[in-house]
């Protein structure tokens, strides 16, 4: 099996590895990460407004609408920063000017977002909903730059010139061509952009938010990391727009009292699932931190400071975890296992469904608190994953335990 996997590695990790690192696929990535921050602040601000205490939101009343001042300036505008962050990280990569490339990118995306009957921007399109549009035109203008650019279809001013005002007229013409076409596909020939991206990515976004779909992502993000390849970071520029969608979508429906409507948010995966780290190595730590193999119980004694910040490399591949058969099973089914029972208690409102994007280093249980805004059946959820991951781990690292002693003795008798 393992003459398997190390075939499967050389064959197909240099195309999974290449796939990650597709320019368009990293500045994606990069823009979503970039836009973390906001989503906290506005999130924090949510929560402050609909904290679970007695009478608290009558208190507020008065200062409420402030209050909602920062959610509406972070998840409202939501897919206008995105397009401005996946737009300069893209031009960086293709070695554009940045700056110049984000404000085109932005600004045709405001342009679809214009209502051709009263010429107003819809508020609505500006934030989640728009999501998707703000990806796809922020990857399509900077493409397009860069096509002009090759093909020196562009103003280039002397060298005596300021670079600031040289780049400014570096995109003069792209940006000419961009707006140009946008406004005929728009207003000329009448077809709604952002319903088509939305229809195009309606059946990912659809899949993601059942059990099935995430048991299917959980699943692939394992195998991925069990052969050596992050699997976070490979599939976080496909899921991340959709996960982050139904974070916003939650934190519009608090503001508004009603339950929220995703249980796959922002945050369900990496609080959740990965518990201590992708596949809750944390688990495995604590399960072998008295090990009688003295590789094994130093590795994991040096690793859990790390992975009590949800960082499990220095275990993966200090045990390892990559490519050993053994601890592959318990890792992956660790994912699975948690992912079915996280879906299945919120789904029957047991615990809170995430309503806050905390940062993915925030410690587990902790992290459970704060993503639900405050729910401690989910700290408690927590802290029972965490010993169920360890039952889970048990069985196959006593095994792998056994294995390791018995080949150093067989080492020592040889001697």
């Amino acid at each position: 099996m393992s003459a398997d996997l190390t075939r499967f590695r050389d064959r197909w990790l240099p195309r999974l590895t290449a796939f990650g690192d597709i320019p368009a696929l990293s500045a994606v990535r990069a823009g979503m990460v970039a836009v973390v921050p906001l989503t906290i602040i506005g999130g924090l601000f949510m929560v402050l407004n609909h904290l679970p205490l007695p009478g608290w939101e009558e208190r507020l009343a008065a200062v409420k609408p402030i209050l909602e001042v920062p959610v509406t300036a972070t998840f409202g505008l939501l897919a206008v920063f995105v397009c401005f962050a996946i737009a300069h990280d893209f031009a960086s990569r293709l070695a554009l000017d940045a700056a110049g490339s984000a404000v085109l990118a932005t600004l045709c995306f405001l342009l679809l977002q214009v209502n051709p009957k009263d010429q107003t921007l819809n508020a609505a399109t500006l934030g989640s909903a728009g999501l998707f549009t703000a990806i796809v035109v922020a990857l399509v203008s900077v493409r397009v730059k860069a096509w002009f650019v090759a093909r020196n279809l562009v103003i280039r001013l002397p060298r005596e010139v300021p670079a600031v005002v040289a780049e400014s007229f570096l995109s003069l013409v792209p940006m000419i061509a961009l707006v140009a076409g946008f406004w005929t596909l728009r207003f000329a020939l009448g077809l709604d952009l952002n319903a088509l991206v939305q229809s195009a990515f309606a059946p990912l976004v659809f899949a993601l938010d059942t059990l099935p779909g995430i048991l299917v992502y959980a699943l692939l993000v394992t195998l991925l990391w069990s052969v050596g390849i992050n699997g976070d970071n490979t599939l976080d520029a496909i899921v991340a727009p959709v996960f982050l969608q139904y974070l916003a979508a939650n934190v519009a429906a608090l503001g508004q009292g009603l339950p929220a409507p995703h249980i796959t948010a922002n945050g369900f995966f990496s609080t959740f699932v990965n518990v201590g780290g992708t596949g809750a190595t944390l688990g495995l730590a604590l399960t072998l931190w008295n090990s009688r193999d003295p590789a094994l119980r130093q590795v994991c004694r040096v690793s859990l400071p790390t992975q009590l910040f949800q960082i499990n490399e220095p275990i993966f591949f200090g045990v390892p975890v990559v490519l050993n058969p053994v601890l592959m099973v318990p890792y992956i089914l660790n994912a699975l296992l948690l992912t079915m029972g996280t879906y299945l208690l919120m789904s029957a409102g047991l615990i809170a469904r995430p309503v806050v994007n905390i940062p993915w280093t925030t410690p587990p249980v902790i992290g459970h608190y704060l993503a639900t805004g405050g729910d401690w059946r989910a700290a408690v959820w927590g802290a029972f994953s965490l010993g169920l991951a360890m039952l889970v781990y048990l069985p196959f690292a006593r095994a792998l335990e056994r294995r390791r002693l018995a080949a150093s003795a067989g080492t020592a008798t040889a001697r």
